[in-house]
């Protein structure tokens, strides 16, 4: 694998048998080729990335469910990792400001995405 394209899904082995820096290259590439005016290439590349991972990793997260959820309601395949990844973000952003999560933030990162939809999504603009 060489190229990324976020509305083709990526072998999920291929994926992550990528080295991480790879994967953020690839992505960074395709923005480059394809611009989309968000701010910060480096942390939506980033983020990119672990969204994919967490896609790759199949049913053990429910990031994949919420992927196919988000694309049933209308979103592209590319749209929809930049909802997930919006909601990634947030509790990223909020560990790194020492911000205290109660409990493990991972569960809470789910429960935001549980909520996650796609009118919700497309309202935010």
């Amino acid at each position: 694998m060489d190229t990324y394209d976020p509305l083709i899904p990526p072998d999920p082995k291929a994926w992550l048998a990528l080295d991480e820096g790879e994967r953020i290259v690839m992505i960074e590439e395709y923005h480059e080729a394809h611009p989309t005016g968000i701010p910060g290439p480096d942390a939506h590349a980033i983020i990119h990335a672990i969204v994919e991972n967490q896609i790759a990793e199949g049913d053990a997260l429910p990031v994949r469910e919420k992927l196919r959820q988000l694309m049933a309601r209308g979103l592209d395949r590319h749209e929809a990792i930049h909802a997930i990844g919006s909601v990634l973000a947030r509790y990223i952003f909020a560990i790194m400001k020492g911000e205290t999560i109660a409990g493990d933030p991972n569960i809470a990162y789910f429960r935001a995405l549980k909520r996650l939809n796609a009118k919700k999504w497309l309202r935010s603009g």
